[in-house]
């Protein structure tokens, strides 16, 4: 081997430096409040017909929890449960420079291997942390191109963060955390044509891509090699799913260790996809005005022509989604039923929802332009103009997005979150309590899962 060290050496060097050391208090904070907002999600979504599914479909058993399942389950089933669990309904942190969803990945790849291999809170704590750094800061190298492509960030990139966290955790040596990421890279995948019709496969993403990572790094830790050019390479992860390897490799490296931009990953009010949320807000705001849906002629949004793809395109089957799912995927309904029943949460996003006539309709006079100064993916924006039938105008923005760095959800908001979201599932308060009370000492200890079955 010879030459400058690859991306993923790199990446990996500065991993074993970190071994041993405090977590930054900030990081540690974020990484708590992480944790506890995928629990919740977990629990709320344990019941739906895609869980089951998925579980029905799972032929492994074994010592490792799916937060809200009795039964208990292999590594790798753990951990694509619990990912598919708490991303299923879209309530799942983001971190807006990607954009990507981090803790739906990362969390339920270290728990499982935490859990199964009996390693400290804080050998899981770091692995969490890490690992939630790596894919954050890996939608930045290219940002806007893997989306572009066809595929979904969080499932390709997630996988590569998994295989971080999960050797991290279990104290994989540099050279074999090299290989868990040049082998992630061949597990790496998720296209997004689930936008056509609202189908499932969306949901699978982060639960895939994190038993992937997981099998990555045991393969790695027991001999198993992989390319160490798995980034940058002529065949790299980059070349094949952003179709470049001209990556900004400072943003994925610099002051990697140092500074941590998980610390501001964002942590969602509304149960849809993110870039949603300001728009969400904007209509709110409309109808608490007095201004009556039936008095609308036409409402023009303002967006970012990143998200258009996959928020506002096709038009007419975003102003009429096919069903709940799809609802989460379209700007136009996100709107509709946020002006009308002044909620976005999971109670917004039903079939009955979505074949109000009343939603139906508004949604219908939802329409964009394209922003060319619009800032996304650094940030999220909202903008709506409303012209009524009398001829007037009104219009509300929002210069960020709520929930995010810029407006964050205190402690307190995501722990009612997350009992907002346990009560949906149908966990008993005991049961919810005792897990918040366990989160703040989860890496003080051994992780241990099992309390929280059932």
């Amino acid at each position: 081997m010879t030459g400058a060290p690859s991306v993923s050496e790199r990446l990996a060097h500065v991993a074993a430096g970190l071994a041993g050391k405090p977590m930054p208090p900030k990081a540690r904070a974020r990484a708590e409040e992480i944790l506890i907002d995928i629990a919740g999600l977990c629990v709320a979504a344990r019941g739906t017909d895609y869980v089951k599914a998925l579980i029905d479909g799972w032929d492994g058993s074994g010592d490792c929890t799916a937060i809200g399942h009795a039964k208990g389950f292999d590594a790798a089933g753990a951990a694509v449960i619990n990912g598919t669990a708490s991303h299923g309904e879209d309530f799942d942190d983001t971190f807006e420079g990607g954009p990507v969803h981090a803790g739906v990945v990362i969390v339920p790849a270290v728990l499982a291997a935490a859990e199964r291999y009996g390693r400290p809170g804080s050998a899981a704590l770091l692995g969490l942390a890490f690992g939630t750094e790596v894919t954050c800061r890996l939608s930045t190298v290219v940002p806007k191109a893997i989306h572009k492509s066809g595929f979904h960030p969080t499932a390709v990139l997630g996988a590569m963060g998994a295989a971080s966290a999960v050797a991290v955790t279990l104290g994989v040596d540099e050279r074999r955390h090299v290989h868990a990421l040049g082998l992630a890279g061949s597990m790496a995948g998720g296209i997004i044509e689930y936008l056509a019709e609202g189908s499932w496969s969306k949901r699978l993403h982060p639960g895939w891509a994190a038993q992937s990572g997981l099998r990555a790094a045991l393969m790695a830790r027991h001999g198993f090699e992989g390319p160490r050019t798995v980034f940058e390479g002529e065949h790299g992860l980059f070349h094949g799913f952003a179709h470049t390897t001209k990556g900004n490799w400072d943003a994925l490296l610099g002051e990697l260790g140092k500074q941590w931009v998980m610390e501001t990953i964002a942590f969602k009010p509304y149960a849809c996809g993110t870039m949603t949320h300001p728009y969400i807000d904007c209509a709110r705001r409309l109808a608490r005005r007095g201004i009556r849906a039936d008095d609308i002629v036409d409402m023009e949004c303002e967006v970012g022509e990143g998200t258009v793809h996959r928020l506002w395109e096709p038009l007419a089957q975003k102003q009429a989604v096919p069903n709940a799912y799809a609802g989460k995927f379209s700007t136009p309904y996100c709107i509709a039923v946020g002006f009308l029943t002044d909620d976005a949460g999971l109670g917004a996003f039903t079939e009955e929802k979505v074949a109000d006539p009343r939603i139906r309709a508004l949604a219908a006079k939802v329409r964009y332009v394209i922003d060319s100064d619009n800032p996304y993916p650094r940030g999220y924006t909202g903008h709506i103009r409303a012209t009524l039938k009398d001829g007037s105008v009104v219009e509300e923005r929002q210069p960020h997005l709520r929930g995010g760095d810029h407006e964050r959800l205190s402690r307190q908001e995501i722990e009612e979150k997350f009992r907002r979201n346990a009560a949906f599932g149908g966990w008993p308060k005991d049961k919810t309590q005792a897990f918040l009370a366990y989160a703040a000492r989860a890496f003080d200890g051994k992780i241990d899962l099992k309390p929280f079955r059932g």
